[in-house]
């Protein structure tokens, strides 16, 4: 195999502080308030990683300063309050000179001084303890690895004090729904079934409907008409726990259903089985998974537990990753606090990387992490993996006959 070699090096902004970016994505929707911007647009008029700002729009739509206007491509605006969004100083960060060939846009009026908004939760958010009633013990987290199903090994996490996957396991027992978020590849699914074993795994896609997701009447080779279960109705009969994985990716109809299960009275009429009315049985709840570093205020609402499931160096380094790609690993995750870089690597893509080293070399590794950001992230993934590594930007590509 071939490591053939692409340019991949550019200027490196200035570093900036906690919340400068997001103050300056603001001003450029507050200077032109009528238009729809998308996060290459804005990244170009800032000269700044287009998946940082991404994250700088969606934290603003999500404490209600700027709206998002669509998905797919996404569009954001500004709302009557996006001018607030300021840097701490209550001074707006002005925004640097648009780049050769960027869109032009009117120069922003300068907001009145604010206080900067709260930044989008981190952390896991449970509901509020009835006030009077006593904190739990914390449990002391279990220090060697679980056995999950398929007889991989899980290594348990603490969460708020306790092994994550008991924490879980207690939201199971109350009947509560978790929805676990963040970027892809950083163990979602495998936490879950950690925690609960085997489950019903229904794949988040717009296409689905109410009748595959409950059920629907279908004929069967003898003549007769069978009703055949679908994964929420499974799992509700079986008292299972239903993973949704992308949640988001459900259609109005169908998460209305599902909250209807794992909400209020637990249960769901069946059309397609005569109205049948489907209970929940002891031990069904619901865990969704979603693919996003900013939590949906609509979504967040539907969910009793929050959790962020980040990429964890520190979990990959006891795991036996390669020193040289946690190294770039956390560079990457300083370089997204700073709003530089929109992309880390998953804890999957940390693993994998000891794995192709051995079956390759470690430049062919290197090569092919920088394969694995986003396209608008390659140049400054290329520039941190080359520090390290010191392999520059480049695709894998097969070579001639050996």
């Amino acid at each position: 195999m071939t490591v053939t070699a692409t340019a991949a090096a550019s200027t490196a902004a200035p570093r900036l502080g906690n919340g400068e970016l997001r103050s300056m994505v603001a001003e450029v929707l507050a200077g032109d308030p009528a238009a729809e911007f998308g996060p290459r647009d804005v990244a170009k008029i800032l000269g700044r990683s287009s998946g940082a700002v991404g994250n700088a729009l969606k934290a603003l739509a999500a404490a209600g300063l700027a709206e998002q206007c669509g998905d797919k491509p996404l569009r954001f605006r500004a709302t009557a309050d996006t001018a607030t969004a300021t840097d701490a100083s209550g001074t707006a960060t002005p925004a640097p000179a648009p780049a050769t060939g960027a869109p032009r846009r009117r120069a922003a009026s300068k907001p009145a001084p604010a206080t900067a908004p709260t930044a989008a939760p981190t952390a896991a958010t449970r509901a509020p303890r009835r006030r009077g009633a006593p904190a739990p013990v914390p449990m002391p987290v279990p220090a060697a690895p679980k056995v999950r199903a398929g007889g991989q090994e899980y290594r348990v996490r603490e969460l708020g004090g306790r092994a994550d996957v008991e924490v879980l396991a207690a939201m199971r027992e109350a009947g509560l729904a978790v929805l676990l978020y963040g970027p892809r590849g950083a163990g979602r699914s495998a936490l879950v079934r950690a925690a609960h074993g085997e489950v019903v795994t229904m794949h988040g896609a717009e296409a689905l409907t109410v009748a595959q997701v409950v059920g629907e009447a279908v004929p069967d080779p003898d003549g007769t008409v069978v009703f055949a279960e679908g994964p929420l109705v499974r799992a509700m009969r079986e008292g299972a726990v239903l993973f949704v994985d992308d949640v988001a990716g459900l259609s109005g109809a169908v998460l209305e259903v599902v909250v209807a299960a794992m909400e209020g009275r637990r249960e769901i009429v069946v059309p397609g089985n005569g109205g049948e009315v489907v209970k929940a049985a002891p031990g069904f709840a619901v865990v969704a998974g979603l693919d996003a570093t900013v939590l949906p205020e609509a979504l967040a609402a539907r969910f009793a537990l929050r959790v962020v499931v980040g990429s964890d160096d520190e979990l990959a380094e006891a795991l036996g990753a390669d020193p040289g790609v946690v190294r770039v690993a956390r560079e990457l995750a300083s370089r997204r606090d700073a709003g530089e870089a929109g992309w880390v690597p998953p804890l999957r893509e940390l693993m994998n990387f000891a794995v192709i080293a051995a079956a390759t070399d470690t430049a062919t590794a290197a090569v092919n992490l920088i394969g694995a950001a986003p396209v608008a992230e390659r140049a400054l993934v290329a520039e941190v993996v080359g520090s390290v590594f010191g392999t520059g930007g480049a695709v894998l590509a097969l070579g001639g006959c050996l």
